[in-house]
């Protein structure tokens, strides 16, 4: 009897392109330019990754990013529709703060930072960006801030709590008034 095979099925990621940039490089003739992009790929549902794609042209550049950002992909604890705890993620010069928030607040953030935590999936959360504002490093200390970011239960199991002293205020209101 033959094997049924089974193909994999295609994701439906969001796809961002953050920043277009045109790079020259100085030749013997004169400048080439070239163009770099910033791309966002994410599955809204904790999975979100970036990728850097440089081309002659726009349109491969962005390809490029994407296939990066597809690879580079990581996942991303929820808690609800946000984070599990306060996190800084640095990159050079920029520091990116990422707080929960409750529900019904909205992504509060700027650019760079908005297109990879709505790609990741996240509904609800504060930030501010510190020092360099570079779409770039801004992005990459979004991802650097996004990695840190631990399991609630696994946390509570390693601090030795019941796993609801370490959910948001918010949760822990309702659950006592019900419970």
């Amino acid at each position: 009897m033959a094997a049924v095979r089974e193909y994999p099925v295609a994701e439906e990621f969001d796809e961002r392109v953050v920043e277009i940039n045109r790079v020259a490089k100085v030749m013997k003739g004169g400048r080439r330019f070239a163009f770099r992009t910033v791309v966002v790929v994410g599955d809204n549902r904790g999975r979100v990754g970036i990728g850097v794609g440089k081309a002659r042209e726009v349109p491969q550049a962005v390809r490029k990013g994407m296939e990066k950002a597809r690879k580079a992909m990581v996942s991303v604890p929820l808690v609800g529709g946000t984070i599990p705890h306060p996190v800084i993620g640095t990159h050079g010069a920029t520091k990116v703060l990422l707080r929960p928030a409750s529900p019904g607040t909205g992504v509060i953030a700027g650019g760079s930072v908005r297109a990879v935590v709505e790609a990741a999936g996240i509904r609800d959360v504060l930030s501010k960006a510190f020092g360099s504002r570079n779409p770039l490093n801004v992005v990459r200390a979004t991802m650097a801030a996004l990695s840190q970011l631990k399991d609630p239960e696994q946390l509570a199991i390693a601090r030795g709590k019941d796993p609801s002293q370490l959910r948001p205020f918010w949760e822990r209101k309702g659950r006592q008034e019900n419970g």
